[in-house]
């Protein structure tokens, strides 16, 4: 990953994109998209934004892309599309008490399965107080064509339920 296109600020030998930064208890942590590494990969910045030091894989697996965190009511979510075929058609829900873990997967997880226009994260999920909006890249038939929005309606350890916040595409590519 680079900064300001002339600084490498993170070097993995393995691919990295979708910077995800956030904050919590007064430090700067990032989860970068790192599926070849067949994790989710939380860094904390040593001198933000130029410097990271890995913390910990938190989740563990075949594939794991484009994960999202936020913190709502007091608990901290995670989104990633995990379909290992690159079909970008599987969401799954983890929560946590603190970024660090340990993560749950969330009981209606997978709560997207075997659709590519809606599963794969596309940016940070909106929290404003109890309004929650979800972002995801239609990847069907090509990958980020579009980007869709979903109001999710209940989120809690144990409910989970989203609708669409558009009856149509929020951003689309030219042709």
């Amino acid at each position: 990953l680079t900064w300001r296109y002339s600084r490498i600020v993170l070097a993995e030998p393995f691919h990295l994109s979708y910077p995800y930064v956030f904050e919590w208890e007064g430090r700067q942590y990032m989860i970068p998209e790192s599926h070849q590494a067949g994790s989710v990969r939380l860094y904390e910045a040593t001198r933000f934004p130029t410097e990271w030091t890995l913390v910990d894989e938190i989740l563990r697996g075949p594939h794991f892309a484009d994960a999202s965190i936020f913190l709502h009511a007091g608990r901290w979510w995670l989104f990633v599309e995990t379909n290992p075929t690159f079909k970008h058609d599987t969401l799954r829900l983890y929560h946590a008490e603190s970024p660090l873990g340990p993560w749950a997967e969330h009981p209606a997880s997978p709560v997207i399965l075997g659709n590519g226009h809606i599963a794969r994260p596309a940016g940070r999920v909106v929290v404003a107080g109890d309004l929650l909006v979800r972002y995801t890249q239609d990847c069907d038939p090509t990958y980020g064509a579009k980007v869709r929005a979903f109001q999710i309606t209940e989120l809690t350890p144990e409910r989970y339920a989203e609708r669409p916040a558009l009856d149509q595409p929020l951003l689309s590519g030219g042709s």
